[in-house]
């Protein structure tokens, strides 16, 4: 029996590498089988180590909104690392890559470069803490804010869950100060500042619901948290790590006329390399050190390649007319799938903003996925299992997960497009003979 480069390099993985993975969605666990190894990127494909070859809608879980290997970043980084690696002291870059945040998000008025996305949160929600006075935070059940440990909390639609671990290791101290909250309800939302009167720091959201799917906030809803929140005296922090220069160039708050305390960042910012940032109103972020006490610090914070890589990104992603075709992309393709799964009588929610997209596997027609605890119980994971195999065999690479979203990059043309229906509308009707 043949093995492939892939399974032997699994097998050995397993060996040196916790799971066989460097993050567990990569592990394949939610869909069986042997996950991809990828030897490189080029544009809008993938290539793993047996030679196959792959559309690519996962984009490295989103940073890559110009594609694998752009020109224009990787000449960034070529002469980046010329100049070398890391200095340990400001840099031009850094200056120049927060004024390019600061004039695209309406509501950062000052910027900390941090490593991730994770570091961004668990650094906004310490600045909240430390600017309020207060200790506890809210988060909405099924989102994923990264892995700090007052964010893994176990998802749960009742008004009052509060801290319980969602992993070992993370104590109840840790989390008994997060509260959770079901998505899309206002008046839970309402109820836990009644019942916690002047002890909420600060309420975490992603704009839209992007690491339970593709969940959109109900008309309303977002303004409505925001409302509560400066009622409250607590902090609005909207986490833009997906959504920030993939929603809109402005980010949902730009979209949609939201105005956060403070504002989260990360993926596309770094232009494919490690880098994220939290920023907002001026008065907020001068508490953070040297300016003030709120302690926060990295080695590698505003690295010079990664900085140059999120430049570069930027620079071209504001090249006029550029967006919109990565938004026109993922239009045809969230519209090719509602309308292929309709033709085919396969049940399923499709939604789309801006260059992301998402889409659902429904248990039955009918019923409607607004948060996560609906997302459980309405989705059938089992026939998107079989669909995410038969769509590789097809050449077209989603993410391996019911509950991620999927994306288009400026690599994406009218062939990589075609290609990705054209397979869908097969494994559809392959699906439907099941």
């Amino acid at each position: 029996m043949n093995i492939s480069a892939s399974e032997r390099l699994w097998a050995e993985a397993k060996e040196l590498i916790p799971g066989g993975v460097n993050s567990p969605v990569r592990a394949f666990g939610g869909v069986g089988g042997t996950p991809l190894f990828i030897e490189r990127g080029a544009g809008a494909y993938l290539f793993d180590v047996d030679g196959n070859r792959y559309v690519d809608h996962v984009q490295s879980w989103g940073p890559l909104v110009l594609g694998h290997a752009h020109p224009k970043v990787v000449e960034a980084l070529e002469d980046a690392v010329r100049r070398g690696t890391s200095y340990g002291a400001p840099t031009p870059l850094e200056v120049e890559l927060a004024r390019m945040i600061v004039d695209c998000m309406p509501a950062v008025e000052s910027v900390r470069l941090v490593n991730s996305g994770t570091e961004a949160t668990m650094s906004a929600i310490r600045l909240a803490r430390g600017f309020t006075g207060r200790d506890k935070i809210v988060k909405f059940a099924g989102g994923y804010h990264g892995h700090a440990d007052a964010f893994l909390v176990q998802a749960g639609s009742g008004v009052e869950t509060l801290g319980l671990p969602d992993s070992p290791g993370v104590t109840a101290a840790a989390t008994k100060d997060t509260l959770t909250c079901a998505f899309n309800d206002l008046p839970a939302l309402a109820d836990l500042f009644a019942e916690f009167p002047g002890q909420i720091a600060a309420v975490i959201a992603e704009p839209l619901m992007a690491n339970m799917g593709f969940i959109m906030p109900k008309p309303g809803f977002m303004a409505g948290v925001q409302a509560l929140c400066r009622e409250q005296g607590a902090l609005f922090i909207a986490d833009e790590v997906i959504t920030g220069f993939r929603l809109a160039l402005d980010g949902a708050q730009g979209a949609w006329g939201l105005d956060p305390d403070l504002t989260t960042m990360g993926k596309v910012i770094g232009g494919g390399l490690p880098l994220g940032a939290y920023g907002g109103k001026k008065a907020i972020m001068d508490k953070v050190a040297p300016a003030g006490p709120v302690y926060q610090a990295g080695t590698l914070s505003g690295n010079p390649l990664a900085t140059s890589a999120g430049i570069a990104t930027l620079k071209t992603l504001l090249e006029p007319g550029l967006f919109a075709g990565i938004v026109d992309a993922a239009e045809t393709v969230a519209e090719g799938i509602k309308s292929r799964a309709a033709a085919a009588g396969i049940p399923i929610q499709v939604g789309q903003v801006g260059t992301i997209f998402g889409f659902y596997f429904l248990k039955e027609d009918g019923t409607e996925i607004a948060d996560s605890a609906s997302a459980k119980l309405y989705t059938d994971t089992t026939r998107y299992a079989e669909f995410f195999h038969m769509m590789l065999e097809q050449g077209v690479y989603f993410a391996p997960s019911q509950f991620e979203v999927a994306f288009t990059s400026a690599a994406h043309g009218e062939r990589e497009l075609k290609a990705t229906l054209d397979a869908v509308e097969t494994v559809f009707g392959r699906l439907t003979k099941r």
